[in-house]
């Protein structure tokens, strides 16, 4: 049996708002390759049969005061032009590197935001990707991020036009004076015309994301931005927690703030519930009997993805890689031309990353199953890796049955968190980083 080291003291910090888990380990973990393999030493021997495909547009119309992504704003326009010449070298690699038999079952436009480009820039992207790739992306579930601002008839036109599934909106709040006190210069005037123009112009499925625990924002008017939210009928809701602190005091207050981020959470889950929606993690809500996007079957804990952009990751069975990460507008500035210069020779290896032993591999397994509401299958994951999920991190399932985020029991079929469970996830996927990546992420030189 594989044995996997206990993770490091202190087991967790008192904020239910720890760390938001979308991938492991996190792109502060990684770091440059020794010897940076060729892709197509990356790829030999991966199971290529449906792997996801995401491509990183790393521009934006302004930079939101909560963003933390890869993103730069307003670039001139020779850059983005440039930009998408390095994307067509890259994917002409990349697809050059995979195995025989490769193919894709999702796909994904994320940014940034993809709509940042114009309609003929995306038509750019859309038959790039397929010239490289041998792949209809009309024949698969892909889903693409949009703007208030971008969202615009004639890039909506596109994007219907080559069969988009899903299209995914930031709006954070309905009312003018949250949103700018998230840091979102916009108006509500602009959101509703984009998502009118959303359901006029596309059949695609509509998300909409919503913050909550904004400065000032209260119960009624979290309500409002719900209910407004909900007149669109939307196929998803996406609820985030507000990172950023708008507040300069520490201590007593930021635990009253963490309170008060619990108390909308609960209320917008409620709310949602009631009305019709299904929870499936803390963050996603799907309508229910809104119809799912057809395409071949994909497993995230299994099925690798191609990552193409300077921001993108790429996951192989044992590495993950993707070139270099920073948040700061100057050295996002800078990767960004470092990726425009590069020729295909430059692009050809996998020079940041990190390599997943066994032990990272059954810690990925447990956190992208477990913060899911239908919870960790512990027959497949015994099935994969020879063992119980609960043999291998004792102490952490034992801990969260002690706080109630799990029930009490013994082996089950499935291992799901408890409601309140459910509302700590950002505090639970911490829980299981090995003791390696959190060294890495706490040695992680912000830029």
């Amino acid at each position: 049996m594989t044995v996997i080291a206990p993770r490091p003291e202190p087991t967790r910090p008192d904020s239910p708002y720890r760390s938001y888990v979308y991938a492991y380990p996190h792109k502060s973990a990684y770091r440059p390759l020794p010897q940076p393999p060729a892709l197509a030493d990356v790829w030999r021997g991966e199971d290529v049969g449906a792997l996801s495909l995401y491509t990183h547009i790393p521009f934006c119309e302004m930079r939101c005061g909560f963003c933390n992504l890869f993103t730069r704003s307003t670039p001139p326009a020779e850059q983005v032009s440039a930009y998408l010449d390095a994307l067509e070298r890259q994917a002409e690699t990349v697809a050059a590197a995979l195995p025989d038999g490769a193919a894709f079952a999702r796909a994904a436009l994320g940014g940034g935001t993809p709509t940042y480009l114009t309609a003929e820039e995306l038509v750019r992207v859309y038959d790039l990707t397929e010239r490289a790739f041998g792949v209809d992306l009309s024949a698969i579930p892909v889903s693409v991020e949009t703007s208030p601002a971008t969202a615009t008839p004639d890039r909506l036109a596109v994007l219907a036009e080559r069969g988009v599934t899903r299209l995914s909106i930031g709006v954070q709040s309905f009312l003018d004076a949250e949103a700018h006190a998230a840091g979102r210069p916009q108006k509500r005037a602009e959101v509703d015309r984009a998502l009118n123009a959303i359901r006029e112009h596309t059949r695609a499925g509509l998300n909409v994301d919503l913050i909550y625990g904004i400065d000032r924002q209260d119960a009624r008017t979290w309500a409002y931005s719900l209910d407004t939210a909900l007149g669109w009928e939307p196929e998803e809701v996406y609820l985030y927690p507000l990172y950023v602190r708008p507040l300069t005091g520490l201590g007593r207050r930021a635990r009253e703030w963490d309170d008060h981020r619990l108390d909308l959470y609960r209320q917008g889950r409620d709310h949602l519930r009631e009305r019709g929606y299904e929870q499936v993690s803390m963050r996603m809500f799907r309508r229910v009997g809104a119809p799912e996007a057809q395409g071949p079957d994909h497993c995230c804990q299994t099925d690798g993805m191609v990552g193409l952009g300077c921001g993108a990751r790429s996951y192989t069975s044992a590495t993950h890689y993707s070139f270099d990460y920073a948040v700061g507008v100057g050295h996002v500035r800078s990767i960004i031309a470092d990726f425009v210069g590069r020729d295909v020779a430059g692009l050809s290896r996998a020079e940041v990353g990190y390599r997943l032993d066994e032990g990272e591999r059954r810690r990925r397994h447990v956190l992208q199953s477990l913060l899911r509401t239908e919870g960790l299958d512990t027959d497949a994951y015994a099935d994969r890796f020879g063992a119980r999920p609960e043999a291998d991190f004792p102490g952490e399932f034992a801990e969260l049955a002690e706080r109630g985020w799990l029930p009490r029991g013994g082996a089950a079929a499935s291992v799901r968190l408890t409601e309140e469970g459910l509302a700590h996830s950002d505090a639970i996927g911490p829980l299981f980083f090995s003791p390696e990546v959190v060294a890495l992420m706490a040695d992680y030189e912000a830029r």
